[in-house]
């Protein structure tokens, strides 16, 4: 058992405040909400030490505080703007106030009238002036940010009908936490070998631009030295070099710029994407990231109960990639026609026979969503044996 100090509103609406004894978080919820308090905040104390634990407060205040006092963020339709980590801390907070039994709105309230939430009071204010005037919870969303996105506001309206909203909030939070550690994995893999080419760059220039220079002079300066046949080259190298080394900037940045304008015209998307595929180590690593992303969301979409070929829709709107779009679209248009979710994937040709088999398992037995998660797990092992070959091979 643990205790909590709370400051809440009353029936009243005055600022109450006082001591609750209860085994969780949860329970000290629940228990506020039989007396009729809406929380505005709630602090954990040890029973033993008789102190607030630090630890925790400080790491809460960092993760909910960052944009504490910011101005809202909107883009040009006036919808609010929403980081990923801001969605996840919403999505959280929501579902652990409604699991502990408090209804929609007193708990959108209750996220307003917190002050370290920063940003997010703006959304939580929004969202229940919708609710409050008869609307939605999924339709609120959509008309708050355009960061929710479409899956996420699919599930709002599942949980909302099903009456289960705080289960698929709960396991909503759990797969952005997924995608987002999966998108630092990748970003993480791919700074270091940024790092290593431009220090390779910075020390050719100066090794082209200074060393070789004050060796040639060195090898002129002593009697009967002779320059060997390399050195001539790389002292060719050099001054050539030395006398366009700005027209060869121009022509490097013009390349990058005229790369940059063709693979961003709609008509080059689709080979561009094509082409990322193929490259070695990288195209197997987008592959992964595509596999355990597609797992992770038909996982939460189908075990929150979204019929499957809405789900597989789903699923290809949160792919990026043109290529294996199309292909989802075969997929999709298959299991349209009656067609079995897997052997819809065998005609579609980009996913492994072993990803395959798994999810033929799960459609056999009735339990396609956990087939999908043990995937989605098999897979993020494979995505980071793929970083860590990557990692090792630049290392060595």
């Amino acid at each position: 058992m643990a205790t909590f100090t709370y400051k809440a509103l009353g029936k009243n609406g005055i600022l109450d405040s006082g001591e609750i004894t209860a085994a969780d978080r949860s329970e000290a919820l629940r228990v506020m909400a039989s007396r009729g308090l809406q929380p505005v905040k709630l602090s954990e104390y040890s029973v033993d030490a008789g102190v607030v634990d630090e630890k925790k407060k400080a790491s809460a205040t960092v993760d909910k505080a960052s944009s504490s006092g910011a101005p809202a963020r909107r883009d040009e339709k006036g919808l609010l703007k929403l980081k990923r980590a801001e969605v996840v801390l919403f999505t959280e907070e929501l579902s652990e106030m409604l699991s502990a039994g408090l209804q929609l709105e007193p708990a959108l309230k209750s996220m307003e009238n917190r002050e370290e939430l920063g940003s997010l009071k703006n959304v939580s204010s929004e969202i229940r002036q919708y609710v409050r005037d008869g609307g939605s919870f999924s339709l609120a969303l959509k008309k708050t940010s355009d960061s929710f996105g479409p899956l996420y506001c699919s599930l709002a309206a599942a949980g909302e009908a099903s009456g289960a909203l705080d289960t698929i909030l709960e396991r909503q939070a759990h797969y952005l936490k997924t995608l987002q550690e999966l998108q630092s994995k990748v970003t993480l893999a791919l700074i270091y070998p940024a790092f290593l080419i431009l220090a390779g760059i910075g020390v050719g220039i100066i090794f082209v631009t200074k060393l070789i220079p004050q060796l040639t002079d060195l090898i002129s300066s002593t009697p009967g030295g002779k320059i060997p046949l390399g050195a001539k080259i790389l002292i060719g190298a050099s001054d050539l070099f030395q006398e366009w080394w700005l027209v060869m900037l121009l022509v490097i940045i013009g390349s990058a710029l005229i790369f940059k304008a063709w693979k961003d015209a709609d008509a080059n998307k689709l080979t561009w994407d094509r082409a990322k595929l193929k490259m070695p180590l990288v195209g197997r690593v987008i592959e992964s990231r595509f596999y355990v992303q597609f797992l992770e969301t038909m996982a939460n979409l189908v075990g929150n109960g979204l019929p499957l070929l809405r789900s597989l829709e789903l699923a290809r709107d949160a792919t990026q990639n043109l290529h294996i779009r199309q292909h989802m679209n075969e997929v999709i248009e298959m299991v349209g026609d009656g067609r079995s979710f897997s052997r819809a994937l065998i005609h579609s040709s980009i996913f492994p026979p072993l990803l395959i088999d798994m999810l033929s398992v799960g459609e056999k037995t009735g339990k396609i969503d956990k087939s999908l998660r043990r995937a989605a797990e098999r897979y993020d092992a494979e995505l980071n044996k793929s970083l860590a070959r990557i990692m090792e091979l630049i290392i060595h």
